[in-house]
């Protein structure tokens, strides 16, 4: 159902906004929302209740359809009147009150057969900006038993009304006023202070709990023991009137739930017996928790109109039974009740004839124009500002058309005692007096000067208005998704990503706003969201064939009463910084095809230096030469390559000529020039890791060793399949240390594809993976049953790494590009082999704080 609001002016806050179509669901009004074409929109549940339909056999339909007219009913139809009300609505813009009208519901058990209803019926209509009708809210107050209840009460006041005369019309007058008014009242009776009369209004406030017949602190058993327990026992003892102005008084509207705070304007005054002796108390009160709070709730029960009628019905039996004094107590109650408006805390005022007159105004209400004089003026003659404002022409609507009307905030620019304009709001109900014949003979007014909560309430638009400035300055997309994942709010940082306004972004759900493909990339952490956790998260997200962005986002809940109804997301552009990541990544794995090119030119140079050993023993007399030259070509990859193609020719000088026409030391002396050409090429390649590894390598952080060994089996799967290996690991997941998880990724690389490169020709390596703690350390254990390292290789490997201070053994580049690796993380690396079972290297890692 589209978002819409029923206050006149909606409140900025969208949360307010967000939340609204459960809370209209949830009013105790039966009420539809209509489109300008009269189509159904939406409904409360209170409206299926009493028409007995559902939600499925409304939404969509024209309202005419869906209730059409009783052709048995035998007045004119129905759906004329109700028709003609909301054309005028449209025309008009403004609220209309029809009349109590016979409308009949069909009966859901019954096909072509309809139930008899009476309907008191409200067409509010709801502007956009621009003044235009947006939605009709078709209120509907179910008055059957009501109406047949005033059948019988007009028939008993006929019989009475001869004894009754003008005294009893007076008081009847009164009655209804109280009972009407808008305003609460209660009088409550006896040393307990039981409630004997409550208003329509009254019961209103507490739509779920009993009342009448109970003692004040039985019924309101929160109150006991509250300020307002203090309060009640002063009036009674002393007699004082107590008047309350915006009092917070936490109490609960339904029987056994929770209390609510609900702020209170009220008086509390003694009420007097025949001998002058305190009997009970009279109470009249409104919520001004709407002000208070930006908001009006008000609330209806049929209920309490059930309960209202059998009290009516009780009064004409017990009128019928006490005509003789019927007389006195209209009287009494006549005075009792123009007392009562006269101590009432809201303004209250009666105009009589069409030129309305001033015939009865109360203190409060003299109190707004405390400089005029009222009484005997028509209205006109003592508020001339209102002659052309629209407060005066719904003053001459109500009297013509008898129609009751409500401004919630009415604009009425007054002269001031100093002699100028200013502005004052006013919140007012305009009820058309009728008398005994039903004829109108004046207007009612109940009135309440609001201007105070304006300004707030405007303070507060504009901070909001502050508020979204700001986030649509920022380059983040924030933005607030309901539980359905339709957007409630965006920023206009949305309006660079997609190709619609933020605005019409509302309303939407969010995989038809960011593509299918990119809602699943995020769909699972949105559940995770709307289940109350709070995360961040980085993904790539498709939203179009041409536009594929790299986000980090933040989902925020929004958890009220228990529940979450949304989240909040904050979603920034990093498709820089991954694309950067991503050309790192690659480069590291150009690094390691590096390597592995350096490890062959290593085992070119391991061949050569075989080879020379061999032509040692003819070449005695250059041999210490010799060997220095394959020390320092074979292991020390920093030595110049200069110096050893100095010392190549160096001895092919000392060498005797006749050992040069040989054809063997000639083959020996190329083999030599081609392993310096690679290496030298090994030596640029070597140059370009270390570069690689300065510009590329993290800073240590808390890397989970378990997930770096799963990550490198995955890219190692097709090597480990085609070498038919089988890799075992028992790493735990909380094994944490402090890393570069790029470098231990090197790290673990480099030790596996040694573990199946020299696996032994009889058998597939076995592989096993563990890790075991050893104090300040993690020590990864990678354990094959390969070939082993020889007595012989574990010497020269000794002499290669002993500059490190470190017991080093491994095979070629991979182990000396390791042993770099963990020098610079403070780590270090230990070897263990026997020759023809398999090697165990241990490589201790510092242990995660």
């Amino acid at each position: 159902m589209t978002d819409f609001s029923t206050s006149p002016k909606p409140t900025a806050s969208f949360n307010e906004a967000l939340s609204f179509q459960k809370i209209f669901e949830a009013q105790n009004n039966p009420i539809l929302v209509l489109s300008p074409s009269l189509k159904i929109l939406g409904c409360t549940e209170a409206y299926l209740k009493e028409t007995l339909l559902t939600r499925e056999q409304l939404l969509g339909k024209s309202v005419f359809d869906a209730f059409p007219d009783n052709p048995e009913a035998g007045e004119s139809l129905s759906s004329v009147k109700l028709r003609a009300s909301l054309q005028q609505v449209l025309a008009s813009k403004q609220a209309h009150q029809m009349e109590v009208t016979r409308y009949d519901i069909p009966d859901p058990n019954h096909s072509a057969s309809f139930i008899e209803r009476y309907w008191s019926i409200l067409n509010t209509p709801i502007l956009d900006e621009r003044g235009e009708v947006l939605y009709i809210l078709n209120e509907a107050t179910n008055v059957t038993e009501a109406e047949k209840s005033k059948k019988n009460l007009l028939e008993s006041e006929e019989r009475e009304k001869v004894a009754l005369a003008e005294v009893e019309q007076q008081r009847l007058r009164l009655e209804r006023l109280f009972a009407q008014a808008p305003a609460a009242m209660a009088v409550l009776e006896g040393p307990n202070l039981e409630f004997k009369e409550i208003n329509d209004a009254y019961q209103q406030l507490f739509p779920g709990r009993k009342l009448l017949g109970l003692a004040l602190f039985e019924a309101l058993s929160e109150l006991k023991g509250q300020p307002i327990e203090e309060i009640v026992q002063h009036v009674i003892t002393t007699g004082e009137t107590f008047e309350g102005k915006e009092i917070l008084i936490p109490v609960a509207r339904y029987k056994d739930q929770p209390v609510e705070d609900i702020y209170w304007n009220f008086i509390y005054q003694a009420l007097y017996d025949a001998q002058g002796k305190i009997n009970g108390m009279f109470i009249f009160a409104l919520d001004v928790t709407p002000f208070v709070e930006a908001r009006q709730q008000v609330e209806k029960s049929a209920e309490d109109l059930k309960a209202l009628n059998l009290e009516l019905e009780a009064r004409v039996e017990r009128r019928t039974q006490e005509v003789q004094k019927a007389q006195a107590d209209a009287e009494r109650q006549r005075q009792r009740f123009e007392r009562l408006f006269m101590d009432a805390p809201t303004a209250i005022c009666i105009l009589a004839g069409p030129n309305l007159v001033y015939e009865l105004v109360n203190p409060v209400y003299a109190g707004l124009f405390p400089d005029r004089e009222l009484l005997g003026k028509p209205i006109l003659e003592a508020l001339p500002e209102i002659g052309h404002n629209k407060a005066y022409e719904t003053f001459s609507e109500v009297y013509r058309t008898g129609i009751t009307h409500e401004e919630p905030e009415l604009l009425i620019p007054f002269t001031s005692p100093h002699g100028f304009l200013e502005d004052r709001y006013f919140r007012y109900i305009q009820q058309a007096r009728t008398n005994e014949e039903g004829i109108v003979d004046g207007v009612l007014v109940f009135a309440i000067e609001v201007t105070e909560q304006v300004a707030a309430r405007k303070a507060v638009e504009e901070n909001a208005n502050n508020l979204r400035l700001i986030t649509d300055s920022l380059p983040v997309l924030i933005g607030y998704l309901d539980r359905d994942r339709v957007y409630r709010f965006t920023n206009k940082a949305y309006e660079a990503w997609f190709p619609i306004k933020s605005e019409d972004l509302l309303g939407r759900r969010v995989q038809d706003v960011v593509g299918e493909k990119a809602y699943n990339n995020t769909k699972g952490y949105m559940d995770r969201a709307l289940a109350g956790e709070r995360l961040s998260f980085e993904a790539t997200m498709p939203y179009r064939e041409d536009f594929v962005k790299h986000i980090k986002t933040d989902y925020v809940p929004d958890v009220r009463g228990g529940e979450v109804v949304g989240f909040y997301t904050l979603v920034t552009d990093v498709t820089d910084q991954v694309e950067a990541r991503l050309k790192i990544e690659t480069s590291a794995q150009q690094a390691s095809a590096i390597a592995v090119e350096l490890a062959a030119a290593n085992e070119d140079l391991r061949l050569a230096n075989l080879d020379l050993a061999d032509a040692n023993q003819q070449l005695t007399h250059t041999n210490k030469d010799l060997d220095n030259f394959i020390y320092t070509a074979s292991h020390d990859l920093k030595a110049p390559i200069s110096n050893i193609e100095m010392l190549l020719r160096e001895l092919q000088v000392e060498l005797p000529q006749e050992s040069l026409k040989g054809h063997e030391v000639k083959a020996i002396i190329k083999m030599m020039q081609n392993s310096i050409d690679r290496f030298k090429k090994s030596i640029a390649s070597l140059t370009e890791i270390t570069k690689l590894q300065k510009d590329h390598d993290q800073a240590a952080q808390t890397v989970n060793l378990q997930e770096v060994v799963q990550e490198v089996q995955l890219d190692m799967q097709q090597i480990i399949l085609a070498s038919g290996a089988k890799v075992e690991s028992t790493i735990r997941n909380d094994a944490m240390v402090s890393f570069s998880e790029k470098n231990l990724r090197s790290v673990v690389y480099n030790l596996l594809s040694n573990a199946i490169k020299y696996r032994h020709p009889d058998r597939n390596p076995l592989v096993k993976i563990s890790c075991q703690p050893e104090e300040d350390y993690v020590v990864l254990v990678i354990q094959d049953n390969g070939l082993g390292i020889n007595p012989k290789q574990k010497t020269k490997l000794f002499t290669m790494f002993s500059r490190f201070h470190d017991h080093v053994e491994g095979s070629g580049i991979g182990l000396y590009m390791v042993k770099r690796i963990l020098d610079n993380a403070q780590g270090k690396i230990e070897v263990e082999s026997t020759v023809g079972e398999g090697t165990t290297i241990k490589v201790y890692l510092k242990r995660a704080e």
